[in-house]
């Protein structure tokens, strides 16, 4: 059992490091490189919880926070949290509705952000700009963070809305102070480096960031991804931990000349999650950093970043599997209503999970179990040695001819041909068999495969009703706001006929 040092997220900040020790390295967030020290980042965000607080804003309110990734950023989600104050991290990607409708449904009493995206949010909740106001916010001095009740709200992380309106997933201080706790330190000096390029308004990047900072490591931030500042950033301040969804590597990967030129001989762990992974991209990360442990991360924006870990006896962990249950957490595989050992559906129960859906009574009876689990919507197998392998999502799954198929399941074997370096397979209506998959395809470089090529290949390699009925080359794979694949984008491609 780990001990919990800390009632108040805000404050999770390591004080186990010497106040000038490395915190914070801002790869170009206002345009410019900047650094902040761990006394720097609790003098800042002690700085942001007053200003905050001497605004008027009251123990609970909401402030909602719409921008790309930068040192202020981090500051204002700690010092809102440290004031007894709820964080709001919104997706700046979603259309200026959405976000609208996000600020007013979780009653934000203040917005801040960059100026680029502020003008998203609506105007009748009071604005300030990391750009122009910032420093007027900060008022320093002495602070000590609000000691909160375990139950009390810490943030609100909105689900991506793929499907209908996005839901506000009400976080408590406990949840992700528990999750901080449970994950263990890669051996090491303190001060090791993590480049964080993921969104913080998504789980990935902000826990990774939560999780450095309780640690006393360092924290690279991108105000954004792209390849070649993911890499460049990487090789400069010799990052040895790269955490991201498997989209961002696949890209990297593609940069075959800006990787030769690049030093990444420092990077020692690469987690990849959000997503699923296969065996290709897992060999080809290989190639690239021969030294580096590759893991493949899961978790929910509803039930934290903890889910599994290392085998009790010392299995070593297969390659694609998400691991074996972390022993702090409860899970089970259900199909059908009952629990299974083999193939399921997987509910969780554990110390991060969410408090409750905001203002959505209804659903969050529709996921949580009479006993306390989390329905997660993901599909699971489990081997015999007890190790978990994410399938695919319970609504990704369509009906072919009375056969079950999970797009997931159908790109990794795609994946596996040496010709393709990423596959994104979509179903669409069909009069005979309910539904038929379709596949895109971006080739591997200087790779020469047409449509007949994959198809054949799908045949020899997995069940025909598997098998794409059409395949659609592409140059890239268009992502969604969380760096996944945009598969409404890929949707919209489809040529007329075809759906």
């Amino acid at each position: 059992m780990v001990t919990i040092k800390y009632d108040n997220q805000g404050d999770a900040i390591s004080r186990d490091v010497p106040a000038d020790s490395l915190a914070l390295i801002d790869a170009g967030g206002n345009g410019h490189e900047r650094s902040y020290t761990y006394g720097d980042i609790l003098r800042l965000s002690g700085a942001v919880a007053r200003g905050l607080l001497k605004r008027g804003l009251q123990r609970g309110d909401r402030v909602a926070i719409l921008s790309a990734n930068r040192a202020e950023y981090l500051l204002t989600f700690l010092g809102t949290m440290q004031a007894g104050l709820v964080s709001v991290p919104v997706n700046y990607k979603l259309p200026a509705e959405t976000v609208a409708y996000v600020v007013g449904d979780c009653d934000a009493r203040l917005v801040i952000g960059d100026d680029a995206r502020l003008p998203l949010a609506p105007d009748d909740v009071p604005k300030l700009s990391f750009d122009r106001d910032f420093e007027n916010l900060l008022d320093e001095g002495p602070f000590t963070p609000f000691p909160m009740k375990p139950e009390e709200p810490a943030m609100f992380l909105y689900t991506s809305g793929s499907t209908g309106r996005p839901k506000g997933v009400v976080l408590s201080h406990y949840s992700h102070l528990w999750a901080i706790s449970q994950r263990v330190r890669r051996p090491g000096p303190l001060g090791q480096r993590a480049l964080v390029a993921a969104p913080l308004y998504h789980m990935n990047g902000l826990a990774m960031c939560q999780t450095t900072f309780s640690q006393g490591d360092t924290v690279v931030l991108l105000p954004q991804f792209t390849t070649r500042g993911y890499v460049e950033a990487a090789a400069r301040h010799r990052v040895a931990f790269l955490t991201s969804v498997p989209t961002m590597i696949a890209m990297m990967l593609r940069e075959r000349e800006l990787l030769a030129s690049a030093d990444l001989s420092a990077v020692e762990a690469v987690r990849m999650g959000s997503a699923p992974v296969t065996q290709s991209l897992i060999d080809q990360v290989h190639a690239v950093f021969p030294k580096a442990v590759v893991s493949n991360g899961y978790g929910t924006t509803e039930a934290g970043p903890v889910v599994f870990g290392p085998h009790p006896e010392g299995l070593p962990q297969p390659v694609l599997s998400t691991g074996y249950p972390h022993p702090e957490v409860q899970l089970r595989l259900v199909r059908d209503g009952k629990e299974v050992q083999d193939e399921g559906e997987l509910q969780m129960k554990c110390g991060a999970l969410m408090t409750h859906y905001h203002k959505l009574p209804a659903k969050t009876a529709e996921v949580m179990t009479p006993d306390g689990y989390y329905r997660t919507s993901d599909v699971f197998r489990r081997d015999e040695n007890g190790f978990f392998y994410f399938v695919g999502r319970v609504d990704d799954m369509f009906v072919c001819g009375g056969e079950n198929i999970y797009p997931g399941e159908v790109e990794k074997m795609l994946e596996r041909h040496p010709g393709i370096h990423q596959a994104a397979v979509i179903p669409v209506p069909d009069e005979l068999k309910g539904h038929k998959p379709i596949a895109f395809v971006v080739r591997a470089a200087g790779a020469e495969l047409d449509e007949p090529a994959v198809k054949t290949y799908a045949l020899a390699n997995a069940p025909a009703y598997q098998h794409p009925r059409r395949v659609l080359f592409v140059d890239e794979m268009p992502l969604a706001g969380t760096n996944k694949i945009d598969k409404r984008v890929l949707a919209k491609q489809i040529p007329t006929g075809e759906v």
